[in-house]
């Protein structure tokens, strides 16, 4: 990634947020060809800013058959993202792309049937205790979710580098910036309204 200083981040809870809040992403390695899948992501907190990601794929799946234990693979996340209109400038300039990201390089472990149980466990709780009827692993039973868990493979990545991307116009003055934010505002597209709240909340 292109990582102009101004745009660089070292913000945790910035990273977190984007990883919670897109946590279906991409999950890249490279084996003779560069290979690419799409996967749920969970954060796991190790306490003073440590981490890791956990995640599971069919194991069907071209990466799942290929990764192996120690491998190095990169996690994409990409987070609120909005096209910037070179319109809205008080001068003439090209138009761009506002966004964030966290890409993850790690090394690959593979789970054991006890840690694949308890990430799906967490991963299922969260996104269904909020649900009108939960469906959990216990209401599953556990015959069936062990069968289901034959065909997944759980993965643990503990990372490597980090990098946080946070280009909010950052490089624009003033009044320009509001501009930005008025007109993202003025848009149908809700992207675009969270994109001119992060603005907004950058200069507070």
């Amino acid at each position: 990634m292109h990582f102009p200083k101004l745009f660089k981040s070292e913000d945790f809870n910035l990273l977190k947020e984007i990883i919670r809040e897109n946590s279906f992403s991409s999950l890249i390695t490279y084996k003779e060809k560069i290979l690419s899948t799409k996967a749920m992501m969970q954060l796991n907190e190790l306490g003073n800013d440590l981490f890791l990601i956990e995640t599971h794929i069919n194991r069907a799946n071209p990466v799942a058959r290929k990764i192996k234990e120690g491998d190095e693979v990169l996690c994409d996340f990409l987070g609120a993202h909005s096209y910037i209109s070179s319109s809205w400038y008080d001068h003439i300039n090209v138009s761009t792309w506002n966004y964030e990201e966290v890409q993850i390089y790690g090394l690959v472990e593979i789970m054991s049937d006890n840690e694949l149980y308890n990430h799906l466990k967490k991963l299922t709780d969260f996104f269904e205790l909020p649900q009108k009827c939960p469906m959990t692993l216990e209401r599953m039973g556990t015959e069936f979710v062990e069968k289901e868990m034959r065909g997944a493979l759980g993965i643990k990545i503990i990372p490597t580098d980090v990098k946080v991307k946070r280009k909010l116009s950052q490089n624009r003055d003033e009044v320009n910036y509001q501009r930005i934010i008025e007109n993202l505002n003025e848009s149908n597209f809700q992207m675009d309204k969270i994109m001119a709240k992060k603005m907004t909340d950058l200069k507070k």
